[in-house]
């Protein structure tokens, strides 16, 4: 459930952040001057061409979905969603230590939206690492 929830409000973040990409909000509500808008607008914003906000939402909402499966009653128990999670959620942390370098490093920015991302899926990583004990103990 932790993952669901995280997922669902990290995804919702990221899609706000594809949207004012977009145009289709009014200025990006960012706790420090101006950072989120020079993160979010930099070569760090954007992977393969693909905006990295979109890449997320896309990302938490395929998330989202797998971790709601996993916690129906006749799944919980399964291990395919916590193998299919381990195969989104660790790609996610690798990609998510990248923007870090490039948003503090690179571009020594901040972007608090960005930070709630960077937590989510930190804490994802060690929920589905300790479900994958607990079913491993089960077996």
């Amino acid at each position: 459930m932790g993952i669901a929830l995280g997922s669902l409000v990290s995804g919702l973040v990221a899609l706000y952040l594809h949207l004012w990409k977009l145009g289709l909000t009014g200025a990006l509500g960012c706790s420090t001057a101006g950072g989120c808008e020079y993160v979010q607008g930099s070569r760090y914003g954007w992977f393969l061409g693909i905006d990295v906000a979109l890449i997320g939402a896309v990302g938490y909402t395929l998330l989202f979905v797998v971790a709601t499966i996993g916690t129906l009653e006749q799944f919980e128990d399964a291990t395919w969603p916590n193998t299919l999670m381990q195969g989104m959620i660790w790609p996610a942390v690798l990609f998510t230590l990248r923007l870090k370098y490039g948003e503090f490093i690179v571009l020594k920015g901040f972007c608090s939206w960005c930070v709630v991302s960077a937590v989510t899926i930190t804490l994802c990583a060690i929920l589905v690492t300790l479900d994958r004990k607990r079913l491993n103990r089960l077996a």
